[in-house]
């Protein structure tokens, strides 16, 4: 994600047209002036053209905070700016709309000092008032559907959020966090355009989910990001244009972004994205392993564009598993879904080794556990515990648990006159998800357990799992350099761990229901709550390395393959870089320019 985390799906729209450089409004003074970034291989770029890119689907809403959408969230990452964020080439925190900051000797006050000048897209200051609002009653909201509450909150209290002066924030933790910082990346959101939809605006805390609805008045949708939004076609478009008084600048003090005009175009499929981006619309176009033998192919052959591939070194992917929900409807499947030796026996119908070369074309690699990538730092290395492909030991596992073909019809019964059979949901509009849902279907059709094929859109497929209406599901949740950015999925109880929804809170802001917990789940609850208040750096890695190990033994979820990111990307856009999605403080694209 974190809970955001869906791949730059770039296609659909107009052709770029280099336009007259514009002249700009001078940016603040405290402005950010941005690396050269040299060893990259970046370059000072200049102003104008129109950069169109797609999404998969058409937004629900621009509330980045009020649903779990990524149409919206591409849209947002574009329109808003967190306190701190990423460097793009080394992923090392720096200054964001936080021009700096420090942090108590017991290491549980963070104070913040905001970058003064900066304006909202309608020309109101930014100031401390905005980020007290944002963390206080958007995203530590425990009703708000893309909030955090979890991150930001200790035994159901939220944080201390306070406004010490105009331009100076302090946050106040029950305990020293080794993590907290990497946290701040985090969008801040106008409190003069959402407080009416917010407890201190007098509303209800659920309202904030009704805010920014795709029919608003765009005017009234803002944030501080390097695009504003300028049009809205339902169903079709979405145009940002540049935000003219942006707070940064590049290496040589030119304002940035250098694009003038960013449009997403709503094309549902990679059929339709790429006519688009071969018959010249598209500007960039995310490509998977099916793809890439096709575009890599045109490349040598002279196509006028150049695929990207980022496999080994990757520190951020979205890496695809495949889960069983444990409180399914049918009880009899949730029994079986719960059961470890299940999940065990099903892994060892995962072939793993076909799926890399067949499905990827090779552009992909064995996966960890809990997101965290190969290159980090709190990576453990835990592929021994991802087995061999082998129907007969899938079987003989399905065997010993007593899930038998009783009645010859070579479906297996979970009791006599009820089959072992499940529907598996998975994404329709993509070359990735299609050929694996028909790779698992007939395998585990070899080893008797009959799986029916539901297919939906893609963007929808994490929304589906954190509801009911599912048995198995197909999702891809993206990596992070530290666990603590993966904790409302990997910890039991989490907003985003939805194979075992019965651990999470009965009520929203409440503990973790560790009643419906194993004994696994409270240690890896435990875990994550240790490595959230610790500041040992030593002592978050011992504990997450053994979580991965957790992870790898009980697998809650069936990790697949780790795929390359790939971008097919048109000669006449420079300084590409990989977006990498929806990942707050990192946002590469105000670089890009065309020649």
């Amino acid at each position: 994600m974190q809970k955001r985390w869906s791949k730059l799906a770039m296609a659909f729209g107009a052709v770029g047209v280099l336009a007259a450089a514009a002249v700009l409004a001078a940016p603040p003074q405290s402005a950010k002036k941005m690396p050269s970034y040299d060893n990259i291989g970046l370059t000072i770029g200049k102003p104008g053209g129109t950069l169109t890119l797609a999404i998969g689907s058409a937004p629900t809403t621009f509330m980045y905070y009020g649903a779990i959408d990524g149409a919206a969230q591409r849209v947002a990452q574009h329109m808003f700016d967190g306190l701190i964020e990423s460097n793009i080439a080394t992923g090392k925190i720096e200054p964001a709309l936080a021009e700096s900051w420090n942090v108590s000797q017991d290491g549980r006050i963070y104070t913040f000092k905001l970058r003064q000048g900066v304006k909202w897209h309608d020309g109101v200051e930014f100031t401390a008032d905005d980020v007290v609002f944002t963390f206080d009653q958007v995203i530590a909201n425990p009703e708000a559907k893309g909030g955090d509450f979890n991150n930001f909150s200790s035994g159901g209290v939220k944080y201390k959020f306070e406004k010490v002066d105009k331009y100076t924030v302090r946050f106040t933790l029950p305990f020293s966090s080794g993590a907290f910082l990497v946290q701040m990346r985090t969008f801040i959101v106008p409190k003069h355009k959402l407080v009416k939809y917010t407890v201190e605006g007098g509303g209800k805390a659920a309202d904030i989910n009704g805010a920014w609805g795709t029919n608003s008045d765009l005017g009234d949708i803002v944030g501080t990001g390097p695009y504003q939004l300028s049009t809205y076609t339902a169903n079709q478009k979405v145009v940002l244009e540049k935000n003219k008084n942006y707070w940064k600048v590049d290496a040589k003090n030119n304002p940035l972004p250098y694009v003038d005009k960013l449009e997403y175009l709503v094309l549902v499929g990679p059929a339709a994205q790429e006519a688009a981006f071969k018959n010249g619309t598209l500007d960039a176009l995310d490509i998977s392993g099916a793809q890439f033998p096709d575009y890599k192919a045109q490349e040598r052959n002279g196509a006028k564009w150049k695929v990207v591939s980022q496999l080994r070194d990757a520190i951020y992917g979205s890496p695809p598993h495949l889960a069983f929900n444990f409180v399914a409807k049918d009880a009899d499947l949730a029994k079986v879904f719960s059961n470890v030796k299940f999940r065990k026996a099903m892994q060892s119908a995962v072939n793993r080794k076909r799926i890399i070369e067949d499905v990827y074309n090779g552009q992909a690699q064995l996966p960890g556990h809990m997101g965290v990538p190969p290159a980090g730092r709190f990576y453990a290395d835990t592929k021994s515990y991802l087995g061999d492909f082998d129907l007969k030991d899938a079987a003989a596992a399905l065997d010993a648990m007593g899930l038998k073909d009783t009645d010859g019809d070579g479906v297996r019964n979970i009791r006599a006159g009820k089959q072992l059979e499940f529907s598996l949901t998975y994404g329709t509009d993509s070359t990735i998800w299609v050929p694996l849902a028909n790779i698992f279907q007939n395998d585990f059709k070899a080893i008797g357990v009959k799986v029916n094929l539901k297919g939906v859109l893609s963007s929808t497929l994490l929304g589906t799992g954190l509801g009911s209406d599912w048995e198995a599901i197909m999702v891809a949740l993206g990596d992070q350099p530290d666990p603590e950015l993966r904790k409302p999925i990997w910890q039991p109880g989490g907003s985003l761990y939805y194979w075992n929804q019965a651990t999470k809170p009965k009520a929203a802001g409440g503990p973790a229901n560790f009643a419906a917990m194993t004994s696994w789940e409270k240690r890896l609850y435990e875990i994550f709550d240790k490595g959230t208040k610790s500041s040992n750096q030593n002592e978050r890695l011992a504990l997450y390395r053994e979580g991965q190990v957790i992870l790898a033994q009980y697998m809650p979820v069936i990790m697949i393959a780790k795929p390359a990111n790939i971008t097919v990307v048109r000669d006449t856009l420079s300084n590409f870089v990989f977006s990498l999605g929806v990942i707050p403080g990192y946002n590469p694209l105000p670089l890009f320019y065309f020649k």
